[in-house]
């Protein structure tokens, strides 16, 4: 199996999942939802898998990639095309946490695909692979969905972006789709907890940069349509802001495979903490759409090179046969932050405006950072 095929299913996948969230949020407020309502609608994109991750991360170790990734593809079809058929606010309830738990279902199965292809030495190279084809569909998805709403409206933009889950099912249904196995060792047969992995020397440090990470992007996504409507620029505009963002993943991403090996992986991922942390500091005191731009581009080059490093990290030191599963704590921990975090930040927003959950996801970033830091100086 390739992992240059892995790779195209997973653009195919993320963006038709990346423009399906952004129509989602836009949709929300062409119905007139509050800030709350927007973050009970976005929040909902994780609480299945945050309750089911970890479920999910096992039974891929036991049945393979295949299966799981043609349920989340299909899954993220039908919760489009029933906004598409659908097209109310209630709708977007049922939706959000079905295309939310189809794309997790299939990113925790993406990634064990990436981290079993080839020889260990190549998953550095693998996890950038497909974090390249994450960056690609982060930038498509949303830029197509502005141009979309814009041109077609809110449902027939959803229809239009589901046609890459349609293909992707297709092409899941008629290829058989087989990776090597990442079998137990007698050591670890039947020992499957939670706690046990979380003893592990540095895996507690990678988790919380993880979660911190990942916390930060999909905060991105969801405060940046809010304030941009706020400010009055158009969805053709919003999109094209959070496509900037994704056009520096983009680029961080096609040149980390050839500096991979001469880069130290917490350097890089502290800095970009602090990057990121200070960017978002000044984010909310700009309304000039340029500016606006180049800050965005600012902090997808601070986050795009993290995941690559971060998945790494944690697989290599994963007990054998239960790879998918600390690929999916990774996953229950980040779909906890994303399902409490756009609650509180859209009543924060509701109650005092965006600017302090800007700032508030900015400081929590540099202390993140700092204690990054100083918890990787202890273990040396």
């Amino acid at each position: 199996m390739s992992i240059r095929l892995i790779a195209f299913l997973t653009v195919l996948t993320h963006l038709s999942f990346a423009g399906c969230r952004v129509i989602i949020s836009l949709t929300a407020i062409y119905f007139e939802a509050t800030p709350f309502t927007v973050g009970v609608v976005m929040s909902l994109l994780t609480v299945i898998a945050m309750l089911f991750a970890v479920r999910w991360g096992r039974w891929v170790d036991r049945v393979g990639v295949r299966g799981p990734m043609l349920a989340g593809v299909a899954a993220i079809l039908a919760a489009m095309v029933l906004v598409w058929a659908v097209p109310r606010l209630e709708t977007l309830f049922v939706a959000s946490p079905l295309a939310g738990s189809g794309f997790f279902l299939f990113h925790i199965a993406a990634g064990q695909a990436a981290a079993v292809i080839g020889r260990p030495q190549d998953r550095v190279k693998n996890f950038s692979l497909l974090a390249l084809a994450f960056s690609t569909s982060g930038f498509l998805g949303p830029t197509l969905a502005g141009i979309a709403i814009d041109g077609i409206g809110h449902a027939n933009a959803m229809l239009a972006l589901s046609l890459g889950a349609l293909v992707n099912v297709i092409v899941l249904a008629a290829r058989k789709v087989d990776v090597p196995r990442h079998e137990p060792s007698a050591a670890h047969q039947g020992k499957r907890r939670i706690a046990d992995l979380l003893r592990i020397p540095g895996f507690r440090l990678v988790f919380l940069v993880s979660g911190t990470l990942s916390m930060t992007w999909d905060l991105f996504a969801f405060v940046i349509p809010i304030y941009g409507s706020q400010i009055g620029l158009s969805a053709t505009t919003i999109g094209a802001i959070l496509g900037a963002f994704g056009a520096a993943v983009f680029v961080v991403r096609l040149m980390l495979p050839l500096m991979a090996h001469r880069l130290d992986e917490w350097r890089m991922l502290i800095a970009a903490m602090l990057l990121s942390g200070a960017t978002l500091l000044v984010f909310p005191l700009v309304s000039g759409v340029p500016l606006l731009m180049a800050l965005s581009f600012l902090l997808g080059i601070g986050l795009g090179g993290t995941q690559p490093f971060v998945m790494a990290l944690i697989y290599e030191k994963a007990p054998a046969g239960r790879g998918a599963e600390v690929l999916s704590v990774r996953t229950w921990l980040i779909n906890f932050t994303q399902t409490s975090v756009p609650l509180a930040s859209g009543a924060l927003g509701a109650a005092l405006g965006m600017l302090p959950v800007f700032w508030g996801m900015g400081a929590l970033l540099l202390v993140a950072g700092v204690v990054a830091a100083r918890g990787k100086n202890s273990q040396q």
